[in-house]
């Protein structure tokens, strides 16, 4: 399980491999398949929920195995939107300013990054033209890891991080875009795997090597000036593959990764260990302390900050 989006304190929609899409609409105590016919082989890594009917869910992989579908009717059924034929395109996640509009991101290719929006709810999604962003690094696209290397804020900003340890940012919906270095350790199994942002300057990132997962060697970093500079954070005890924030924003930050999790009330400054076990992907109810974590072996953990 890599893709958790929580609606509310009761709706929740989870995804993974195998073609799995979940629904809870009581609050996590049951889970209700929906299921895609003719994708029981895609590998859903992020999903965004808008309401118990209208969701978005991204898989991943080269070619025509990165798509992104969306259903209006609670998943009875899903229209196929992004329908992928580029071999060398391949998607990592998406994030949405409301139902209607949104991102999505792809590694790079042919050293242009690779970046989708739409505006109309989905039913065309056009490419950035390659003039309007930097030029990639080699190789450089984003970790596939939680569905949460894209944030976005207000009506136009939003941010992906990279695995460069690099930051893209746009504040006109995606219009135009500019890029800043983050001092977080990168490698090939290392880089920013997730980012967050709360309002138009405060943001946080995290990585570390999915390799080592106790590791903690420059594996998180803090922004107050919109994503222009970083500056490294401290406590936060290894790998960490999501970072959300809770109460939209305005309660503590959370990250998390397969060995344990880390909050922060400082803005991602300095952290706290939080005793349990890992996960792989979180996600906060808007304006709320109730959200759902999710990892392997199809867990799903409802969790709960007591202010």
């Amino acid at each position: 399980m890599r893709g958790i989006s929580a609606v509310s304190p009761t709706v929740a929609w989870a995804s993974g491999a195998t073609g799995t899409i979940l629904r809870t609409t009581d609050g996590g105590s049951t889970w209700q398949p929906r299921r895609i016919a003719g994708a029981e082989k895609l590998d859903f890594r992020d999903i965004d929920g808008f309401s118990d009917r209208v969701a978005y869910v991204l898989s991943i992989g080269p070619g025509d195995a990165s798509r992104i579908y969306k259903t209006t009717d609670g998943g009875e059924h899903w229209d196929l939107q992004l329908a992928n034929q580029d071999p060398k395109i391949f998607l990592d996640s998406m994030a949405f300013w409301d139902h209607d509009r949104g991102v999505a991101f792809s590694d790079s290719s042919d050293g242009k990054f690779v970046v989708f929006t739409t505006m109309d709810g989905g039913r065309t999604w056009n490419r950035v033209p390659g003039d309007r962003l930097p030029p990639a690094l080699d190789g450089e696209g984003a970790f596939a890891g939680s569905g949460t290397n894209v944030a976005v804020s207000g009506r136009d900003r939003v941010w992906i991080g990279t695995t460069a340890g690099r930051v893209l940012r746009s504040s006109d919906a995606g219009k135009t875009w500019t890029i800043s270095a983050t001092p977080v350790h990168t490698d090939k199994a290392a880089g920013i795997f997730s980012i967050a942002f709360r309002g138009a300057s405060d943001g946080i990132v995290v990585g570390g090597d999915f390799n080592k997962l106790d590791e903690a060697v420059d594996n998180a970093a803090f922004t107050a000036d919109g994503g222009l500079t970083w500056a490294l954070s401290k406590g936060v005890r290894g790998y960490r593959s999501v970072v959300v924030w809770s109460k939209g924003g305005l309660g503590p930050a959370i990250a998390i990764g397969p060995s344990g999790a880390d909050f922060s009330t400082d803005r991602g400054r300095t952290w706290t260990a939080i005793g349990g076990e890992g996960y792989d992907t979180a996600s906060f109810a808007p304006a709320a302390l109730v959200g759902w974590a999710a990892g392997d072996k199809g867990r799903i953990a409802r969790v709960t900050i007591h202010e």
